[in-house]
C-alpha cells in the first residue's frame, strides 16, 4: 500500500468518525494528510501524525483522537497492525505480502508512473541561464542549465504546463565592448582593457574573416557593428548548442531588442501607470516600488529620455504574463539577491500577487576541484571555467546529476577526480549502475528461457524483509515527485535514486532472484523478476526527471 492509498484511508476514518459523531463536525478536505517513513523502523513502515494535527479541531487530545481512528484503520486489509506511538502519531505495519501489489501498478504505468495532477491546470514559465550572448557559459549558468530544466521536468510530471525560457541580453554596452574586442582581435589591435579576452574572441573574429573577407574592406564603424552582429550569431549558436549537447533545450528565447522593437516596453510601461504606480522626479519616470517591499523606487526613465535596464525588467514580466503564464519563476544567480524584493515589487505594481505569480530562485556559486585543487582557467575562454569544460571532464550525466543533487541555496564543490570514478563514492554511478545490474539481472532470465511475463505475479510470496524495504520505498515515488514539483526541489528526486538504488542492492544481495542450479523455477524466482523490472521502470523515470540517462549495461 503506497502513501497516498494510506492518505486516503486516514481521510475516510475521519470521516467516519465525523458519521459517528465520535469526531466534532470537520471538513476531511480542509487538510492535508501526511503520511512519512518513521524515523525507526521497528515502529512500523508508515507513520502519520493526523491524530495531532486535527486534535483540537475534533475536540479531543491526540491520543484519544488516534484511538478512535485505528479503531477504523485496524480493519482495513492490507495493515498487519495499527498502533499509537508517543504523543499520538499512527504507526502503519503493511500485512507481508501486500507491499508487492504495487508492482503490477508500476509496469502497467510505466513511464508514467510517478507523474499526477497536483499542478494541472496551472501555466508556469521558467527562465534561467539567460546570459549575455558574448562568451561561452560558465560554471554558474552550468548549475541552472541542469537545475532549471530538471525543475521544468518535475512541474511538468506533476501536471503543469511549463515553457522553458532563455532571455537573450543582447542590447547595451556589453554587446558593444564584444564587438569591439572581436574586431580589435580580426585586426591585430590591442583588445580594449575593458573589454572580453580569451582565447574564444580570436576564434571568432578567424571565423568571421573567413566566411566574410570583405569585412575588413569595411569603414570603421560599418565595420564594427558588422563584426559585433556577425559574432553574437556565432557566440549564440554557439550556446544553443552547447546547452543541447547539455540536454538542456529552451522553448523559447526572448530577445531583449526585440522586447524593446517590438513595442513591448511601452506596453510594460501603460499596464503599470493603469495600476498608479508610475510617477515622475527631476524629469525622470520612476516605479513606486517601495510600496511593495523595495528598499528604494527605480527609475525606468532617464531625464535623457534613454530606457533604464530595469525598464526592460519591467516590461518582460509584464510581457511574460501577458502571454497567459500563471507564475513566471526566475532563477537567478547568487550576485543576484537584489533583484528579489525588486521584481516582486514589479509584480504588485502590475496588479498580481508577488506571492503566486511570480517566484525568484537564487542559485549559490560552484567550484571545481581537481587534485585537491581548485581549478580556475578555462582553456578558451581564461578567466572562467564553462560549461563545455565541465563536461569534456566527466560527461554530461554526471555534471547534470551533481549539479541537481544539492539545494541550490547551498553552494556546491564539484570534485571532479570522483566523478569519472566507477565506484559507488560516486552518485551518479550507483544510481545508474543500479539500473544496469537490473537490466543484467532480467538479460540473465531470458538467456535462462525463464519468461516469467507469461507467468502470473503472486504479491504473497514476497515476504523476505529486503523485498519489503524495497517495495516500501518503490512506494514513496509518486510523493517524492509531488513534493518536488511543489516546492521546486529536483534534488530530491536525485537523493530519492540513491536510497532507491540502496534498497535493490540490499534486495538483491539478500534475495536470490535467478534459480541457482538446476533448480527449478518458483514463483519466488517469478516473482522477484516482477520485482526487479519495477525497480527498473522507477529508476529510468527518476533519471529521466533528472535529465541523465538510465545505460541498460556499465
Amino acid at each position: 500500500m503506497s502513501p497516498e492509498e494510506i492518505a486516503v484511508q486516514i481521510r475516510s476514518a475521519v470521516q467516519a468518525c465525523v458519521v459517528s459523531e465520535d469526531f466534532q463536525p470537520i471538513d476531511v478536505e480542509s487538510f492535508e494528510v501526511v503520511v512519512e517513513r518513521p524515523k525507526d523502523r521497528a515502529h512500523g513502515d508508515w507513520a502519520s501524525n493526523i491524530a495531532l494535527q486535527i486534535s483540537k479541531l475534533v475536540g479531543l487530545n491526540p491520543r484519544e483522537t488516534a484511538s478512535h481512528l485505528i479503531k477504523i484503520l485496524g480493519t482495513v486489509e492490507g495493515f498487519e497492525k495499527v498502533e499509537i506511538a508517543g504523543p499520538g502519531f499512527i504507526n502503519f505495519t503493511l500485512a507481508k505480502g501486500s507491499a508487492g501489489n504495487l508492482v503490477p501498478v508500476i509496469l502497467n504505468a510505466g513511464s508514467a508512473y510517478g507523474r499526477g495532477e497536483s499542478l494541472q491546470g496551472q501555466n508556469f514559465n521558467i527562465e534561467f541561464i539567460s546570459a549575455n550572448p558574448t562568451g561561452p557559459l560558465h560554471l554558474g549558468h552550468t548549475r541552472w542549465a541542469a537545475v532549471g530544466d530538471a525543475i521544468a521536468r518535475v512541474l511538468s510530471a506533476n501536471g503543469a504546463l511549463v515553457t522553458r525560457e532563455f532571455y537573450v541580453n543582447d542590447r547595451g554596452v556589453q554587446m558593444d565592448k564584444f564587438g569591439a574586442s572581436v574586431q580589435a582581435a580580426a585586426l591585430g589591435n590591442p583588445i580594449p582593457e575593458d573589454g572580453y579576452h580569451g582565447q574564444y574572441i580570436k576564434e571568432l573574429a578567424d571565423v568571421i574573416v573567413q566566411k566574410h573577407p570583405e569585412i575588413l574592406n569595411l569603414q570603421t564603424d560599418e565595420q564594427f557593428l558588422s563584426f559585433r552582429e556577425h559574432a553574437y550569431a556565432l557566440q549564440l549558436k554557439e550556446q544553443q548548442d552547447v546547452l543541447d549537447n547539455f540536454n538542456t533545450h529552451f522553448d523559447v528565447w526572448t530577445s531583449e531588442r526585440r522586447l524593446h522593437d517590438s513595442g513591448a516596453v511601452e506596453k510594460g510601461l501603460a499596464v503599470l501607470k493603469s495600476h498608479g504606480h508610475l510617477f515622475e522626479q527631476d524629469g525622470a519616470l520612476w516605479l513606486r516600488t517601495t510600496d511593495f517591499g523595495d528598499d528604494k523606487d527605480r527609475v525606468l526613465e532617464k531625464s535623457n529620455g534613454e530606457l533604464t535596464y530595469f525598464a526592460s525588467d519591467t516590461a518582460y514580466y509584464v510581457d511574460k504574463r501577458s502571454r497567459g503564464f500563471d507564475v513566471c519563476i526566475y532563477l537567478l544567480g547568487a550576485d543576484h539577491h537584489g533583484y528579489v524584493n525588486r521584481l516582486r515589487a514589479v509584480a504588485a505594481c502590475a496588479g498580481d500577487n508577488p506571492d503566486i505569480n511570480i517566484e525568484l530562485l537564487i542559485g549559490q556559486l560552484v567550484k571545481m576541484v581537481k587534485g585537491g585543487e581548485e581549478v580556475r582557467l578555462s582553456k578558451r575562454a581564461g578567466n572562467i571555467i564553462t560549461l563545455e569544460d565541465l563536461v569534456d571532464e566527466v560527461g554530461v550525466d554526471a555534471a547534470r546529476y551533481t549539479l541537481i543533487r544539492y539545494p541550490v541555496d547551498t553552494p556546491l564543490v564539484l570534485d571532479l577526480d570522483l566523478l569519472i570514478q566507477r565506484t559507488n563514492d560516486n552518485p551518479v554511478y550507483y544510481v545508474q549502475y543500479a539500473h544496469a545490474r537490473i537490466a543484467s539481472v532480467l538479460r540473465q532470465a531470458e538467456d535462462l528461457k525463464i519468461d516469467y511475463r507469461n507467468h502470473s505475479f503472486e504479491s504473497s510470496v514476497l515476504v523476505h524483509e529486503k523485498e519489503n524495504e524495497l517495495l516500501n520505498t518503490l512506494a514513496q515515488y509518486p510523493s517524492i515527485v509531488e513534493k518536488a514539483g511543489e516546492l521546486r526541489q529536483p534534488h530530491r528526486i536525485a537523493r530519492y535514486l540513491e536510497e532507491l538504488a540502496n534498497a535493490y542492492h540490499k534486495f538483491y544481495d539478500g534475495c536470490r532472484v535467478l534459480p541457482q542450479g538446476e533448480a527449478p523455477v518458483d514463483a519466488v524466482n517469478i516473482a522477484r523478476l516482477y520485482v526487479c523490472e519495477a525497480t527498473k521502470q522507477v529508476l529510468a523515470n527518476g533519471l529521466d526527471l533528472c535529465g541523465v540517462s538510465a545505460p541498460e549495461r556499465m
